[in-house]
Parts: structure tokens; C-alpha cells; sequence
């Protein structure tokens, strides 16, 4: 039998881990997706239904992903729980993948099909409710439609939840106890931290600086004016590949070394 990954083994694992606890797990995605539905139903009339769908779309995803990651992570914690997935007679890289299958792939694909379900059914009630004699009517219409999964946005909210699980992921193999609470100060620190030598950084570089976007723009004064110096193009394409591609499987592999490091 292969120590490192066998199928029926396998299959076992993914059943305890769904069927022991399927309320804790299922009764948090459907919390997770029931908040999102009223968020949206909220926003739609406060902000629009485009900022809607997107803010809607971005909590949703990214951060039911990393609470979700935190939850299903925090089964390795060393407390009881913990200890008897530890001791589960599988592979380190079968309980890494289980639990990555369920954060990376079943959460994905359960929230894009309410999403697009949501989304679909909120924009077709709206066009159903205007008036068709009305001169405005065809713009209306077109200025609201469904949420684009291959859009710009939804590009950048993929590598974002890529990002925000594996932190999530990683947080919750370190911290034992109020392992979400602790990652998001810990992250916090880190980007506040990010953020104020790139500003310092940018003062000595540029002077008098309205603002430093880290690894994006800085904002300078010029007397009276204010101008943007951008980021070189060649170094915007390296920082877009590091986070949203380099640094999320760096943290996804680390989890994976931290649950090896928590069987021993």
C-alpha cells in the first residue's frame, strides 16, 4: 500500500471528515452563503446592483474561503478534536489534500452555483419590474446584467481567495486557539508594516508625497501640483504573478509542511 497517497484510503477520509461533522461544515456554508444573499438583497437599493454583486462577490468568495479554511484547518489543532485526525491512519498529504479539496474546490463551486443562481435571479426580477413604455427602458436594462465569472474583477478576487485560504490555511496550524483572530492581526501587522516602509521608502526617494501605494503608485507634490509616478510596467507584471500566484502556493505548501510537522 502506498504511504503517500492511496485511493480508497482516501476516499475514507474525505467520508469521516464530511460525515462526522456535516452540520458544522454544511451549517457553515449555508450561514455563509444565507449572509451573502442578504447582503446583496441590502446593497442592491443603498449602492447599486454593480458595486452590489461586486462587494457581494468579493466577501463571499474570499472571505467565506478563509473562514472556511481557518474551520476546516483548525482540525489539526492540538486539542482533542485535533488529535484524533492526527492520529487517523492516513498520509499527512491525503489529510492536506482532503482538507484543500474541500476549501479549494467544493466551497468554490457550491458558492459560484448560488452566486450565479442569486445574481441571475435579482437581475431578472429588476428588468422585470421596469416599465417597457418607458423611454429609458432599454437603458435600464442593459445598465444592469449578471455578474461576469471571467472578468476583470472576478480575475483578481480568484487570486485573491487563493491568497487569503492559504493564510487562513497557515494561520490555523499555527494558532491553536482563536486561530481567526490571531491570523487576521498577525496579517494586519504585516501589511501595516508593508505599508509604512513603502511610504518611508517613498519619502526618501521622492520627498514631499501625498501617498505610497504599496507595490503600486505613489502620489507626489510638485508646489502647488500633485502627480502619479506608476509602477513599471515590467515590475507590476512580477508583483501580479507573486501574489497572486508565487505567494499563495508558498503559503498552500507551508500548510502542508506545518500538518506534516504536527504528526511527529
Amino acid at each position: 500500500m502506498n504511504n503517500t497517497f492511496e485511493i480508497k484510503r482516501f476516499w475514507f477520509l474525505i467520508r469521516k471528515t464530511l460525515l462526522e461533522r456535516p452540520a458544522q461544515i454544511t451549517g457553515l456554508i449555508g450561514l455563509m452563503l444565507l449572509i451573502i444573499f442578504i447582503l446583496y438583497f441590502i446593497c442592491r437599493s443603498l449602492i447599486g446592483f454593480s458595486a452590489s454583486q461586486n462587494l457581494t462577490f468579493i466577501w463571499g468568495l474570499v472571505g467565506g474561503g478563509c473562514f472556511l479554511a481557518s474551520y476546516v484547518f483548525g482540525y489539526f489543532a492540538s486539542n482533542a478534536a485535533g488529535s484524533s485526525y492526527l492520529t487517523l491512519p492516513a498520509s499527512h498529504f491525503e489529510k492536506w489534500l482532503c482538507s484543500v479539496l474541500i476549501v479549494g474546490i467544493l466551497y468554490p463551486i457550491l458558492f459560484l452555483l448560488f452566486y450565479r443562481a442569486m445574481d441571475a435571479s435579482f437581475v431578472a426580477f429588476y428588468h422585470k419590474s421596469l416599465d417597457p413604455t418607458s423611454p429609458l427602458y432599454k437603458d435600464k436594462y442593459k445598465a444592469v446584467y449578471q455578474f461576469a465569472f471571467d472578468g476583470f474583477i472576478a480575475r483578481k478576487v480568484y487570486s485573491t481567495f487563493a491568497l487569503f485560504t492559504g493564510v487562513g490555511m497557515v494561520g490555523s496550524l499555527y494558532f491553536n486557539k482563536a486561530n481567526l483572530i490571531k491570523t487576521a492581526l498577525v496579517f494586519c501587522a504585516i501589511c501595516l508594516c508593508l505599508y509604512c516602509l513603502n511610504w518611508l521608502f517613498a519619502q526618501v526617494m521622492f520627498g514631499g508625497i501625498e501617498g505610497a501605494i504599496p507595490f503600486q503608485d505613489v502620489y507626489v507634490r510638485f508646489g502647488d501640483n500633485s502627480g502619479v509616478v506608476p509602477i513599471p510596467r515590467s515590475l507590476s507584471n512580477i508583483v501580479g504573478v507573486s501574489f497572486g500566484y508565487v505567494i499563495p502556493a508558498i503559503l498552500w505548501i507551508l500548510a502542508y509542511l506545518r500538518l506534516k510537522e504536527k504528526e511527529f
